[in-house]
């Protein structure tokens, strides 16, 4: 269905133009621009406006106009221009929208919201307002959608910024729709409509129309809807805006099939299908699809219906990214097509012996048991798939926790993004095999992943044990810290006890004959102070941290000796009243002069 989606693109369309006036994405454009770009002449803010214009006309080509707006971002946070980086990250938010990668929009549009907030113009704030609305509106969460459009509207009615303030009228008319509050989504349409007749912007029109038509026929009022549709398709295929035609053509579907005309009904969804695919708009692709199904199954053409019906579940839940679903799809998509089967078998039963009385009642009993039947095993299919989505998620937050500490994992899950954090005290360790390097250069591949995964399990089962975090291995090295939770005190004592148990390990596996050729002498170093930690990357990310602490740990381990635990002057002064050390003195250190160090005996 037609709701944000269609209308945030009006949004950003309006707040990246200079000025008020029509304009709509446009291939031929897009081709005089790139041969500008390619020239390499352009400096300065033509150059951004210039990256600006091609990301936007590029929109229908999802990689090339990523390429585009990535390059504004990265050019635009050089030069500290504010604004082309709001609209950069604005633009990349549509489109990844548009390509239904909904976490990276969501993640686009909260950077352009942080960005508007340096620019200190509420046309700028109320966009963003906006943005941020139109994905909880696509992902279900009406409470907040609905909150942040009207602090969007709120804000735009202070500014002269009439384009945009449209822009959020018409989006919060689709949430209304969404929710089925028609007679307040025509009144936001309505305000919405003169708007943009106004500033003559003839997408913004179109959308209005197309939306207006939608509230028509969910109404019932068929030819008004027809109407509105058929005028924002003639505008829509002249400004080449495909994705709300995807959507209006599958509505225009609707309505012809009330009327009981097969053939045009499904020759609207079949175009919307068409067109959707060729556009790569994954969200239409599941809708128009579904739609063919049901007019298939309509017509009695099962096959038909359970092929669409398959490829509805499957774009659509490539949207939500839920797992197992295929399985789920075909389960309900046979419990369905069984049902209709035994309406069927039901209903040509009771014809057969509609003049006797007795066999009718019969029949009716009968039909009222299996319906019971059936929506027993529909309510227990429903609770079977919540357990399944639920138990999805537990792992997914156990996988989380596995990679990141709790606290940094609940800021993720809940921001979407992780900030860098000042730890003021912190303790880290770093572990380092003597000889490991030669050694492993005479070791099949195999081999030598056994023999490291043979240490560090038993090393990671340690770190869990004391409430320590693993940060990271490189070959042969481990690295972890304490400290990081703000709940987590005298970390740096229970940093000695865990090196004291990996030591005695180690020590232990030189005397297991059966482990003898895996065995090798460990040196381990300790330094405590202040780190910055962090998440880095946006697919494969990893939890790190840094800081001249670390480093100093690093040189800690290396200053080491074969099963000793070498420990810096910060990390002594917190442990000497537990442990007895032994003074080194002060050794050199590469890159650092003389540095005080202490064995832990």
């Amino acid at each position: 269905m037609f709701f944000k989606s269609n209308s945030r693109y009006v949004l950003v369309a309006c707040l990246l133009l200079c000025t008020q006036v029509s304009f709509a994405q446009d291939r031929n454009v897009a081709d005089s621009l790139k041969v500008i770009y390619e020239e390499g002449n352009t400096t300065g803010v033509d150059e951004l406006e210039l990256l600006r214009n091609l990301s936007f006309n590029t929109a229908n080509d999802i990689e090339e106009s990523l390429k585009y707006a990535n390059e504004l971002i990265e050019l635009s946070r050089k030069r500290e221009d504010y604004i082309y980086l709001y609209r950069g990250y604005s633009i990349r938010g549509q489109v990844y929208q548009r390509g239904g990668n909904l976490t990276m929009a969501l993640e686009s549009y909260i950077k352009a919201s942080e960005a508007a907030s340096s620019i200190n113009d509420k046309s700028f704030e109320g966009g963003a307002y906006l943005t941020i609305a139109d994905v909880y509106s696509t992902i279900g969460n009406a409470s907040n959608a609905e909150s942040y459009y009207s602090k969007s509207i709120d804000i735009l009615r202070e500014t002269n910024d009439s384009l945009t303030l449209a822009s959020a009228l018409l989006n919060a008319g689709d949430e209304a729709f969404k929710n089925e509050h028609f007679d307040k989504a025509l009144d936001y349409f309505e305000e919405s409509g003169l708007l943009f007749k106004q500033v003559n912007y003839p997408i913004g029109t179109a959308y209005n129309l197309g939306n207006v038509g939608m509230v028509y026929a969910e109404q019932g009022k068929d030819a008004l809807a027809e109407q509105h549709i058929n005028e924002a398709l003639v505008l829509l295929e002249e400004l080449e805006d495909y994705y709300p035609i995807t959507v209006y053509l599958t509505y225009m579907s609707d309505i012809y099939s009330r009327r009981k005309d097969f053939s045009a009904a499904l020759n609207y969804a079949q175009r919307s299908l068409d067109l959707a695919t060729q556009y790569k708009l994954k969200e239409q692709i599941s809708d128009a699809n579904l739609t063919l199904s049901e007019l298939y199954e309509e017509a009695g053409n099962q096959e038909a219906s359970l092929k669409h019906y398959k490829e509805h579940i499957a774009y659509r839940d490539s949207v939500i990214n839920l797992e197992n679903v295929q399985q789920i799809a075909d389960l309900r998509t046979n419990f369905e097509v069984s049902q209709k089967q035994i309406e069927v078998d039901l209903l040509e039963q009771k014809r057969k012996n509609q003049r006797i009385v007795t066999y009718s009642i019969a029949i009716v009993l009968i039909f009222i048991a299996i319906l019971a039947i059936l929506w027993y095993r529909r309510y227990l299919f429903i609770r079977k798939t919540k357990r399944i989505i639920e138990e999805e998620r537990d792992k997914s937050d156990r996988l989380l926790l596995n990679i990141l500490p709790e606290e940094t994992a609940n800021e993720l899950k809940l921001y979407g993004k992780v900030k860098a954090k000042k730890h003021g005290l912190v303790t880290v360790l770093f572990t380092d095999f003597k000889g490991f390097t030669s050694y492993s250069e005479n070791l099949s591949p195999e081999t030598l992943v056994e023999t490291v995964d043979f240490y560090f399990s038993k090393f990671d089962t340690i770190i869990e044990k004391h409430g320590l975090e693993k940060i990271k291995t490189i070959g042969d090295a481990y690295m972890c810290a304490g400290g990081l939770n703000v709940t987590e005190d005298n970390h740096a004592h229970k940093m000695i006890l865990a090196a004291k148990e990996i030591t005695a390990f180690v020590e232990e596996t030189k005397n297991n004959i059966a482990v003898n050729d895996l065995t090798f002498d460990i040196r381990i170093g300790i330094n405590s102070g202040p780190v910055v930690a962090g998440v880095v990357g946006s697919k494969k990310f990893a939890y790190d941290i840094w800081g001249d602490t670390v480093n100093v740990a690093s040189r800690m381990e290396s200053m080491s000796e074969p099963g000793k635990i070498n420990i810096s002057e910060g990390t002594y002064e917190l442990i000497k009243d537990s442990w007895v050390c032994e003074y080194r003195g002060e050794i050199d250190v590469k890159n650092r002069g003389k540095l005080k160090m202490y064995f832990v005996d």
